[in-house]
Order: structure tokens, then sequence, then C-alpha cells
């Protein structure tokens, strides 16, 4: 039986997130070869890929959305509405512009994958997923193919949009495809109990043992409009609490080789488990 691995690139490690639209193009190429050589070495490995968005959509939603009316509550101001809607259509552009060098370094590395782009197929209530036929994510999968899907913003029908992380699509996913392990691959090497001094890296986090160090833990760098460190742990943890058989690694994609080698079940960084 061939074992599901969720991976994430995040938005720090594939663009310069102090920068805004900047992609780090020689780590992003890089990081395929090294999926592209997980892959092959292994028939039993199938991938579902998922990256951030890193300074493409954090910076386009200050830009551009932050600040805005909710265009459900601004009918009468014709001009507010159209300036909302005007930033989503940017956001979401943006979000995809990014996912078009992935997926040209996907392309160039030879790994077979399909882009699935959330905002043509999620819809939200107030923040939460209550709309994703699968069928097209499934039919990936079962065809040998990676499926790609990245941070988004989508239209919510309470909200007018919101802006889903990668994290918040493969939460989603994950008690529906049963993945084994959930990788996120970013800057940092482990979750940190000393952040930002990054002295006293932690090997296993449970949600038992969360509850004496969450307090210092840190946020993350550069820009970001989805959560930093502390709020990923947390989102994981609850998950992990739910779907005891399934761990998740929080690793640096920085070091050569990292990625390649926790596709192939290599203990690095922090493993997030049940208690």
């Amino acid at each position: 039986m061939r074992e599901l691995v969720f991976l994430k690139l995040g938005g720090s490690l594939i663009t310069d997130k102090t920068r805004a639209y900047t992609v780090r193009l020689d780590r992003l190429e890089a990081l395929m070869v090294e999926i592209k050589s997980a892959l092959s070495a292994s028939s039993e490995l199938s991938m579902l890929l998922g990256h951030g968005s890193g300074s493409f959509g954090h910076f386009a939603v200050k830009d551009h959305l932050l600040g805005r009316p909710n265009p459900f509550a601004a009918k009468g101001d014709h001009e507010a509405v159209a300036a909302y809607w005007r930033g989503y259509s940017e956001v979401r552009y943006r979000a995809a512009e990014l996912n078009q060098h992935v997926m040209d370094a996907v392309h160039q590395a030879g790994i077979p994958a399909i882009s699935l782009q959330p905002s043509a197929m999620v819809q939200t209530e107030d923040g939460a997923v209550s709309n994703w036929d699968l069928t097209s994510v499934q039919a990936a999968l079962e065809s040998g193919l990676v499926p790609v899907i990245y941070g988004d913003i989508v239209f919510d029908s309470r909200r007018a949009s919101t802006v889903l992380s990668t994290e918040a699509l493969m939460i989603h996913l994950a008690p529906q495809l049963h993945p084994k392990r959930i990788l996120l691959a970013g800057i940092e090497a482990a979750v940190w109990a000393d952040f930002p001094e990054r002295h006293r890296p932690l090997e296993r986090i449970t949600p038992r043992s969360w509850q004496g160090i969450a307090a210092r833990v840190g946020g993350s760098h550069g820009t970001d409009v989805t959560g930093g460190m502390k709020a990923k742990v947390e989102e994981m943890l609850a998950l992990v609490g739910r779907m005891p058989g399934m761990s998740v690694q929080i690793l640096s994609g920085e070091e050569a080789g990292n990625v390649r080698r926790a596709l192939a079940g290599a203990p690095l960084g922090t493993v997030l488990a049940s208690d």
C-alpha cells in the first residue's frame, strides 16, 4: 500500500517574505530536484504538494484588501465595493503568479504534477471550508500524479472572501485522504523553545506538552497574514489529536537534502504527535 505524504513548502522558504513579489528561484528549483529524487527512490511514496503564498499573497492582501469594508455591508457604496473586488482579484492573481513559478520548477524537475487552484474549487462560510469537490485531487493521486495546492483567497458566503493558508487546506483534506505524515518545510530548523534566540529546538510536541511551552514559542519571519509558527503548531496539534495515527514534522527546507530525507522518513526537525 502506498504511503501518502502531504508536503508543504513554506512561503518564507520559496520567496523572500520581506520583499514584495520576490521568488527564490534557486531554492525552489533545488527543492524540486530533492522531491523528484525522493519520488524516484520509492514506488511506495504518494504525495500531495502544497506551498505558501509568501511575499506574493501576503503583500497583496496588505496592499489591496486590509482595511476595506466588507462589500456585503457596503452595498450602497459602489466605489468601495468595486475597490474590494479589485483587491480580491489582485490577491488571487498574485497567489496564482507564485504557483506558476512553482509549476515551472516542478515541470523542469520532471515531476508529474497538476496544479489545482483553491480559489476555483473551494468556498468558505465565515472562514471555514464549506464546499470542496475533491474529485480532481483524488483522481490525481489515484493516477500517480502529484496534486499541487497553495495558499489562496476564496469566496466566503459571510465574509465575502477568506484567505486560506496551505495548512488550512491540508487540515481539511487530511481526514478525507488520510495521509500518514504531513511535512511542513520552512526556514526554521525546528520549533524553538527559546525563539528568537534559537538555542533550544523541541524534538517532539504533543497536545499535553504544548501547554507548558506555548508561551515561549514565537511567530514568523517576515510579513504573514495567515499566522506565524505558534498558530501553525496549534492547528496541527489539534489535527493530530483527531488523527492519532498521523504525525506532523516541522523542518528546515534551507539545508540541502533535508526535504528529500524527510520524505524518505528521516526524523528531522520537530515532530508533532498525539499523546
